[in-house]
């Protein structure tokens, strides 16, 4: 076989359909959020960023960057290997001690990443716990989808948010099989947002364990930013919380908080904790300083909550079409591959502005999108930028305006 031959033509076949993933070469500017400097063979450009995961902007908090430089001038760069090798250390304990409260469990484990925490806990749950069926929504994350795909256990796909689906499944699965229902809570792509108390009802009618994803709500929602499951008054029925520590507390990493015997149980049976080196001492140490100001700041949430209302009010006077929900994220949709990466790309090369599209296989065919996500530090001027840029450009690609 030529595999060079097999590696080009499948990368052709990516170019052809629109959906080549190009990587934008950026250097965020510290203490400017949201504002990078581009890297380009034709030399430096300033952008505004609007598809950052930082959604608070603290990656730029002047607590969370001055805990990191302590904590690195106190303990060196790295953690030395993983905690089974190299111990645990102490940033790690207090880092797990803030996010058990934060979601008010006993216990939680933290892992390199949001992906690596889904798919070390589901795989270890479901390849450990006998004849375990798990009941995952069909738009679950893919870290989640390959974490029970590793599990080899039973799986059950149930309509997405639909919990006539979802009961029906359970209904007509062995009532004496274990069961965990697997879901998140904001749905990053088309952001709307799970029926949590529901979803918890069935799981007691049934007798499942539930498994919720928050990494797009957590710092986001409730009063401490425990997220959805906070806001709602839910938490206390989750068996599983599972978060991010690299999108609204803008540092790196993820986790699990749940009971302690489960999360020892994890701890000691995952090979995706065991055997990884752990998160280094400094970002530790970043994470509970985002954290425990989030718990006690709702400044960057109301902000934020400020801003998303103004840029979709913007958009429908411009009849830029987009998703509507109940979340924060802002789905314009384009509806065309090559059209979104085209825009993109004018976005980026012509107005300065860095919006990357989302393509198939992220998102259904027809349906691809620029997914925006304002945060609390953007201003008027650049939404009015942003907009304009739309404006103009959804008129060169005769692009179907919304109706208001």
């Amino acid at each position: 076989m030529d595999f060079e031959q097999f590696f080009k033509s499948e990368l052709d076949g990516l170019h052809e359909e629109g959906r080549y993933r190009v990587f934008a070469e950026l250097e965020r500017q510290q203490g400017s959020f949201p504002r990078a400097t581009r890297y380009t063979d034709k030399g430096q450009q300033d952008v505004t960023v609007w598809c950052s995961n930082d959604y608070l902007g603290m990656g730029q908090n002047a607590q969370v960057i001055e805990a990191m430089k302590k904590t690195i001038d106190h303990c060196g760069a790295g953690a030395g290997g993983t905690r089974n090798i190299s111990g645990t250390n102490h940033y790690h304990v207090l880092l797990e001690r803030e996010l058990a409260d934060l979601h008010g469990k006993e216990s939680a484990l933290i892992f390199t990443s949001g992906y690596i925490s889904n798919w070390a806990t589901l795989g270890t749950l479901g390849q450990k716990i006998p004849g375990l069926i798990i009941f995952s929504d069909a738009l679950n994350h893919a870290s989640m989808i390959e974490g029970i795909r590793y599990a080899k256990c039973e799986r059950v796909i149930w309509k997405h948010n639909d919990i006539k689906d979802l009961e029906a499944k359970l209904a007509a699965a062995d009532p004496r099989a274990p069961k965990m229902i697997a879901f998140e809570s904001v749905y990053s792509m088309d952001g709307d947002i799970a029926p949590i108390k529901d979803i918890c009802d069935l799981a007691d009618k049934y007798g499942a364990m539930t498994y919720l994803d928050e990494v797009h709500a957590v710092g986001m929602y409730g009063a401490h930013g425990g997220g959805i499951a906070e806001r709602d008054g839910v938490m206390d029925r989750l068996t599983i919380i599972e978060g991010t520590l690299g999108k609204a507390f803008g540092v790196m990493g993820g986790y699990i908080t749940a009971s302690t015997a489960l999360c020892d149980f994890v701890r000691s049976f995952a090979s995706g904790f065991i055997f990884t080196t752990a998160l280094p001492p400094a970002l530790a140490a970043g994470a509970v300083a985002s954290i425990k100001h989030l718990k006690t700041s709702q400044l960057e949430r109301f902000a934020h909550q400020e801003r998303v209302r103004r840029l979709r009010s913007m958009l429908d006077s411009a009849g830029i079409p987009h998703l509507r929900n109940p979340s924060h994220i802002v789905p314009v949709i384009v509806g065309d591959a090559a059209k979104c990466k085209w825009i993109s790309d004018l976005l980026l090369d012509n107005f300065g502005l860095y919006v990357q599209p989302i393509n198939y296989p992220t998102v259904p065919k027809k349906t691809e999108r620029l997914r925006i996500t304002p945060t609390p530090l953007h201003s008027d001027a650049d939404m009015e930028h942003l907009v304009g840029a739309l404006h103009q450009l959804w008129s060169r690609c005769a692009l179907a305006r919304a109706v208001a």
